[in-house]
């Protein structure tokens, strides 16, 4: 016989969908025609259009996961508020006041709470509950700590991009995720432990808790990728949330700012070149090159005007620059100004002559061919690209900028060997758009949002991190990261460096550790490389009971036991990650083909593989795309190809030390040769 209390949830939630349902029909039977005009028109629409779509139902998604309660009153726990016609709340969203306890409440801490309950689901289907006992008291153990429904949900098989953890965050998360808007955060987090999905659930709370501000000014998510982009695309809308831009670091600095031209990444620089440019000593490089272009008056201006002439001499001309260049704005907006103040100088003339003029008379001088000339003469235009263009190819030019702050060798590295004709012709690689970032702040100030999510931000460069900072000048961060994982040659060596670049230094760190993700036996294997990698890190270890599968293999050269491995793995339920050096990618993708496998190529045109990339049961991951991401079950191809592919050997073993971290539930290792002996004995 069913049992009576779970057929009334199971009712609560059909309940809940139906409400869902008609809080979206009213939605979309609100007319805009009633506006007054078509400027409060198009908002309404707008308005009207976007609560369409957070009020959009996934019947695969529960509704609600939990529920709190209380001597008198129970509340159920989901992804967004639904309330009946009453107004009644059918469900709270999880980031309102009341649902905290769900999340904080203990035994010894209850928070007025008598009893949290939990959902299991399958499909959308409400399945199963557990309840605990708050208000018991006593002391609490790890049994009682334990669920088996969290367990569930966080093994539970997965194909496709990322999904939302708001079922499961525990409570050190919890409080990283509600930190005021006002605060930024920094989250050391070793593989596993959730960070990426720490930093979009804040997104999402600060979104819900100060949506005005937020969507005026904007949330941006920076990604180390396309393919990590896509990866968590679903986790924000999934949350009701769809105000968020997203990003990688090279689409924010190649798309153009305020000066509005964009920059196409066409070409690349060696390790060290790539390391240099990022180097923060060149922001002031640029900085004195860009101002080295005003020029000191070597006359006076005269401004005819009527019968008479008007003088500004060029002690006082000296003085205007000097005035200007004090107030610290930037070289764009100062030379707007010139025109006006040498104006304003001839308005004073006049008016010790006894004249009257006003301030159109000013605007009128201020547009004349003579203050106009002058002041271009004075304080002339510099467009960005051509400031970098020069840069790095005028030795002299850069010899001027760069004097008591690189040396010779540095100097001569950074200049191009072949240097382009111009900089619309310029092969200009990643480094050099971040220049060309820094180099249009400095003429216009780049806008800044009010939040900002950067992931993987221990890859970023000095300057990159700069590239954020200015985005974020009047907003706050999330750093998300982890310095093991670190697999750029230029990448940040502590978090409080990074802090200082990001112009955030008293940013709070948090660090986690304990992993829900990776499990036991594979974190551990893991882990056997931190002490060459990131020795002052504090080990990862894993909170799940489930140790999960490790198997290490020696093989031949050939791909026929990597296909071999593959036809084991792929009657598993859950998603694969075939993970191989970038350099035999192809090779075993022509392998996985000819033994008539499907599988999708991670970071692949999505026009040409039909969108297919995390929702294929196999996909194909280079290496050099496998951050970030999680596998049910993990196949990781020749590690030793994988540490010699880097630059260095450090460097190699964090990119080995990513991809051994990327397993949910089992990891193969597949080897021809010798393993990296910083791996120890096989497991």
């Amino acid at each position: 016989m069913p049992d009576a209390e779970l057929v009334a949830e199971q009712a609560h939630l059909e309940e809940s969908r139906r409400q869902l349902a008609r809080m979206r029909e009213r939605t979309a039977s609100m007319d805009s025609s009633a506006a007054g005009d078509w400027v409060s028109r198009e908002y309404l629409e707008s308005t009207f259009s976007l609560r369409m779509k957070q009020l959009a139902d996934d019947p695969t998604i529960p509704l609600f996961f939990g529920r709190l309660d209380y001597a008198d009153e129970e509340f159920h726990i989901g992804r967004r508020h639904i309330s009946d016609p009453a107004g009644e709340p059918m469900v709270i969203d999880w980031r309102a006041p009341v649902s905290l306890p769900f999340y904080r409440a203990t035994r010894a801490e209850p928070m007025g709470v008598a009893l949290r309950r939990r959902y299991g689901f399958q499909a959308g289907r409400l399945t199963a509950f557990e309840d605990e006992d708050l208000a018991a008291g006593g002391a609490v153990t790890p049994d009682d700590e334990y669920s088996a429904i969290l367990e569930a949900e966080i093994e539970r098989p997965r194909v496709g991009p990322m999904r939302d953890i708001v079922a499961t965050i525990p409570p050190e998360q919890d409080v990283i995720v509600r930190s005021d808007l006002s605060r930024s955060v920094c989250v050391q987090g070793a593989p596993g432990t959730g960070k990426t999905a720490v930093g979009l659930h804040r997104a999402a709370y600060l979104l819900y808790a100060h949506r005005e501000q937020l969507t005026r000014q904007g949330v941006l998510v920076v990604g180390p990728n396309a393919s990590f982009l896509r990866y968590i695309r679903d986790v924000l809308p999934a949350l009701g949330e769809i105000d968020a831009t997203q990003s990688t670091i090279e689409e924010l600095v190649s798309a153009g700012s305020v000066t509005g031209r964009a920059w196409e990444v066409r070409g690349s620089d060696d390790a060290a070149v790539a390391t240099l440019k990022g180097d923060a000593r060149l922001a002031e490089v640029l900085r004195r090159a860009l101002w080295s272009h005003l020029r000191a008056p070597t006359e006076g201006l005269v401004v005819p005007r009527g019968s008479r002439r008007w003088r500004v001499a060029t002690y006082e001309v000296d003085e205007l620059v000097e005035a200007l260049r004090s107030r610290g704005v930037r070289y764009g907006a100062a030379r707007a100004m010139v025109p006006q103040s040498l104006a304003h100088r001839i308005l004073v003339a006049m008016e010790l002559a006894g004249e009257s003029p006003d301030d159109r008379v000013q605007d009128a001088v201020a547009r004349s061919r003579q203050v106009k000339d002058y002041a271009n003469t004075l304080w002339p235009a510099v467009l960005p690209g051509r400031l970098v263009w020069r840069l790095l190819s005028d030795a002299e030019f850069l010899a001027g900028a760069a004097d008591g702050i690189l040396d010779g060798a540095e100097q001569a590295q950074l200049q191009w060997e072949r240097a382009p004709r111009s900089p619309g012709t310029a092969r200009w690689s990643l480094a050099d758009t971040v220049l060309l970032d820094e180099a249009a702040d400095l003429v216009e100030r780049t806008p800044s949002v009010a939040h900002i999510v950067a992931d993987e931000a221990q890859d970023l460069s000095p300057m990159m991190l700069r590239a954020l900072a200015r985005r974020s000048s009047t907003g706050s961060l999330t750093v998300l990261g982890d310095l093991a994982q670190a697999t750029t040659p230029w990448a940040t060596r502590s978090w409080a460096e990074a802090l200082g670049h990001l112009g955030k230094p008293d940013a709070h760190i948090e660090q986690l550790t304990r992993g829900f993700r990776v499990p036991g036996e594979v974190i551990e294997y893991a882990a056997r490389l931190l002490p060459h990698v990131a020795p002052t890190l504090e080990p990862p270890t894993s909170v799940r009971r489930a140790r999960g599968e490790l198997l290490v293999l020696a093989t031949d050269a050939s791909d026929e036991p990597v296909v071999e491995a593959v036809r084991s793995a792929i009657v598993r339920e859950g998603s694969i990650g075939l993970i191989c050096p970038d350099a035999r990618l192809d090779g075993v993708g022509r392998a996985l083909a000819a033994a008539g496998i499907g599988f999708a190529v991670l970071g692949a045109d999505p026009a040409s593989e039909g969108d297919s990339e995390f929702l294929a049961h196999l996909d194909l991951v280079p290496a050099t795309l496998a951050k970030g991401l999680e596998f049910d079950h993990v196949l990781l191809v020749d590690p030793a190809g994988i540490v010699a592919a880097e630059p260095d050997r450090v460097t190699g073993l964090r990119r080995l030390y990513v991809c051994l971290t990327r397993a949910v539930t089992s990891l193969v290792v597949l080897h021809d040769g010798p393993l990296p002996p910083e791996l120890g004995p096989p497991a």
